[in-house]
């Protein structure tokens, strides 16, 4: 199967708007309004398409000047200073197992590696997401800390990948 990779555009947001709740809870919850302030700021906001142009997979990587809320983008703001993160990612199940997380890591890190001395992340590890951690662990990524949130009940791992 042959994919394509492009620059989100607004007509795709309600598309990856879908696709990211069909993965939640791998990936937070997020509205419309929150795509569209992606798409907006985001230094980074790819799609994936199928033949059929069908999105299929995105990418949304941020730079540590973006205006965002999240305690864990935030956290890496404060523990680092020239960093790509990606925010969220996600594959549809019809497309998993051909390289697209990886082609989109690779595309993100290529975009970045020129001012940025490192990729960050968080991976689940309450409620437990082995299958990120080992993704992640095999593109070169390490735990660096951990941050709790919503009075205990979420746990991730704070992931660095740096780059050479």
């Amino acid at each position: 199967m042959k994919f394509i990779i492009r620059s989100a555009k607004t007509t795709d947001l309600e598309a990856v708007l879908a696709l990211n709740e069909s993965e939640v809870p791998q990936v937070g919850r997020i509205n419309l309004q929150d795509t569209q302030n992606f798409l907006d700021k985001a230094l980074y906001f790819r799609v994936v398409c199928d033949e059929a142009g069908q999105i299929v997979a995105f990418l949304i990587g941020l730079d540590p000047d973006t205006e965002y809320n999240s305690p864990n983008f935030q956290w890496f703001c404060s523990h680092r200073k020239k960093f790509a993160y990606v925010d969220r990612i996600a594959v549809a199940k019809s497309a998993r197992r051909n390289g697209i997380a990886e082609t989109l890591y690779g595309d993100f890190e290529d975009v970045t590696r020129e001012w940025a001395e490192c990729m960050c992340c968080e991976v689940n590890i309450r409620t437990e997401n082995p299958a990120s951690m080992a993704f992640h662990e095999r593109l070169g990524f390490a735990k660096v800390g951990s941050l709790e949130s919503n009075d205990g009940a979420k746990k991730v791992a704070m992931l660095v990948k740096e780059f050479d």
